[in-house]
């Protein structure tokens, strides 16, 4: 050990001028100056146990740490183990002068070392600390030099092996390449052989398998066009027509062609053909990529068309329909009941009895409402319905429930060009219609809103949205002056129960009282309202539950307290660029009634019937009222056929003016 350190020692005690002990003994591995005084051995080294002198020496001792840096410590010559040996500084002379200048050599190479030791000059180490010997060499600077040489090495020769195995791999994927050339892929009545469903042969694997031969002929002949591989085009084309006609319309194997598969086969070998002379991978990616693209166009355009015809189909009249109001208008006049009055007078303002209003030009809808409500009251007597059409449909309206009265029940129809009231310096709406703006919005085709522009503003350019009949029920105070509540239906609705304990319900100071519709992150507000708008979002909640027109008690007494048609007024006009919500009822009787409804039982009213065909029929069977909102209305050839019997049981199809305007179940 002390030969190992004695280069350290040879530097240590060059930078300190002169080490000195406390009884004058030389110092273990020192300089030749220490031990003239001192008689030597003659043998080079002696161990330290057989030292002549038995006493105990102080020494300084200089070692190097795991981490490289020099450290000095105060040791006794009895703490030292019997491997440490004195050495002879006369014998070792010229070989310790040597080391030191290989020593300094090192230190001026390595910076580290260097800083290390400056560190270990200026630590001030305790008398009695003792020296911890490591197990491994000490980290000379020779030794980290060679140690960072074999590193360089190891890289070295890693980057070598990474080259060699790169280039093993390219040779492997080279040869495989290769070898794949000469294998016949061709397998006959199979095209896409990977796709498992072909060994189900209850999966109707023909007829899936010569659609994507279709599709690869497609894609295979526009590059053997653009190839000018005219002979292997034509044949493409020739095989994908006779694969689509033996297709035909057929929606499973079974109604395939007795001759489907040999034509399979055939457009097999062909598409064989032409994968060995055209494939290439990133070329027929990049034409299924723009066969895709324009097969999602075509079928962006097809959705537009079926939902501009779905909406001109559920707004317009049919012929049963128009021909209705035409006969009952005729005899109104004909057989003289214009001069009759209304039936029940005395009942019509009565606030004592059940009230009902409806507003529509439909009278076969109407008649349902009213014939269902009377038919399932407890007692029909009680029963007011309040009826407001257009000038259009009144005598109509007029004409079908005096000809057809539901049983013991009143009826009251009303003309809304009779309430003088109801005019446009009063009603937003009625002012918004006659704008220029509005009706260039609906009548004129190059508008946005048009077909070109997409099909989501269709379902706002609906007919009824002009109708002052969708707005009438924000005035119901104004409407019916002397009464305290009233229930308001909807004409497509029918009711299946005894609607009398909504009037017995309390609402607890609030306007209205409806079904909310909101479910998880559903028919909530932001579905309705433009929350980017400071004006919504400042005064709403996104995530408030929407509730459902259709079937709603209002308070009347509480209406005119809170003046809600004013607040009403004030919203249609904020809106009257049509930035806060589009076109219609709900979102603006959301907004009016906005912490001002009560939320009802759903079992009162279960909404859906018109545009979902996957409700729960035993909700539909056990609910109040039944609501048909949306375009496939039950009076339509739209209609959900399972659902069209919960309203037609309330059609009165013997009746004379329905037959003769053909309207059967």
């Amino acid at each position: 050990m002390i030969m190992e350190t004695f280069p350290l020692l040879f530097m240590l005690f060059f930078f300190f001028s002169v080490l000195f002990v406390a009884d004058s003994t030389p110092i273990v591995a020192s300089c030749d100056q220490c031990h003239r005084t001192k008689e030597e051995p003659d043998v080079t080294t002696t161990p330290i146990r057989n030292y002549p002198h038995d006493k105990d020496i102080d020494i300084i001792a200089a070692y190097s740490d795991a981490s490289g840096h020099i450290r000095l410590a105060r040791l006794k010559t009895m703490d030292l183990s019997a491997s440490w040996v004195w050495e002879n500084p006369t014998n070792v002379n010229t070989e310790h002068q040597n080391n030191s200048q290989g020593g300094m050599e090192s230190l001026q190479t390595d910076s580290r070392f260097e800083d290390n030791l400056k560190h270990s000059e200026d630590e001030h180490y305790p008398e009695e600390s003792l020296v911890q010997i490591p197990h491994s060499s000490p980290m000379t600077p020779v030794k980290i030099k060679r140690r960072m040489m074999r590193l360089q090495r190891r890289k070295a020769r890693a980057a070598e092996l990474v080259q060699q195995n790169k280039e093993t791999e390219n040779h492997t994927v080279s040869a495989a390449i290769e070898r794949s050339k000469g294998f016949d892929t061709t397998i006959k009545g199979k095209y896409s052989i990977w796709r498992k469903e072909y060994e189900n042969p209850n999966s109707d694997s023909t007829l899936k398998l010569m659609r994507d031969q279709i599709i690869m002929a497609k894609a295979y002949s526009n590059i053997a066009k653009s190839m000018n591989k005219t002979v292997l085009y034509e044949a493409l084309v020739k095989h994908s027509r006779d694969s689509q006609l033996a297709i035909g319309d057929a929606h499973s194997d079974a109604e395939l062609h007795t001759g489907a598969l040999d034509w399979a086969k055939a457009m097999g070998h062909v598409l064989s053909m032409a994968k060995d002379q055209l494939y290439d991978c990133i070329l027929v990616s990049r034409k299924l990529r723009a066969m895709l693209q324009s097969t999602e166009n075509r079928a962006n355009m097809q959705r537009k068309r079926s939902a501009f015809l779905t909406q001109l189909a559920a707004k317009t009249v049919p012929r049963p329909l128009h021909c209705l109001p035409l006969q009952l208008t005729a005899d109104y006049y004909l057989q003289g009941y214009h001069k009759k009055g209304n039936v029940g007078k005395e009942k019509i303002e009565d606030p004592s009895l059940y009230h009902y209003a409806i507003f529509s030009d439909n009278v076969l809808a109407t008649s349902v409402v009213v014939n269902s409500t009377a038919q399932n009251a407890n007692e029909p007597e009680k029963h007011v319905f309040h009826i407001v059409t257009d000038k259009l449909n009144f005598e109509a309206m007029r004409m079908w429930f005096l000809t057809n009265p539901p049983s013991k029940a009143t009826i009251d129809v009303q003309n809304i060009d009779d309430f003088k009231w109801l005019n446009s310096s009063y009603c937003s709406v009625l002012r918004q219609l006659e704008s220029a703006r509005l009706k260039e919005y609906y009548f004129k085709a190059n508008h946005p809103s048009s077909l070109s522009a997409g099909s989501d503003n269709l379902k706002y350019r609906n007919p009824k949205y002009l109708s002052m009949l969708n707005h009438l029920r924000f005035y119901l105070p104004e409407v019916y002056p002397k009464l305290d509540k009233i229930l308001f239906l909807d004409d497509d609705i029918v009711v299946q129960k005894d609607l009398t304990p909504l009037w017995s319900i309390d609402l607890k100071g609030m306007v209205i009282g409806s079904v909310e519709t909101c479910k998880e992150s559903f028919h909530r507000f932001d579905k309705y309202l433009n929350f980017s708008n400071p004006l919504i979002s400042n005064n709403f909640s996104p995530d408030a539950c929407g509730w459902a027109f259709g079937m709603n008690v209002f308070d009347l007494k509480e209406w005119k307290k809170r003046n809600i048609t004013g607040i009403y007024h004030r919203w249609q006009d904020l809106n009257e660029d049509r930035t806060l919500w589009k076109l219609g009822t709900l979102p603006p009787g959301l907004i009016t009634f906005y912490n001002l409804t009560y939320p009802l039982d759903r079992g009162w009213h279960v909404l859906g019937l018109g545009y979902d065909p996957a409700l729960n029929l035993t909700e539909i069977d056990n609910a109040a009222v039944v609501h048909y909102n949306g375009n496939f209305k039950p009076w339509l050839n739209l209609a959900v056929s399972k659902y069209k019997s919960y309203w037609s049981k309330y059609v009165m199809f013997d009746n004379p003016y329905l037959q003769v305007c053909n309207l059967r179940k």
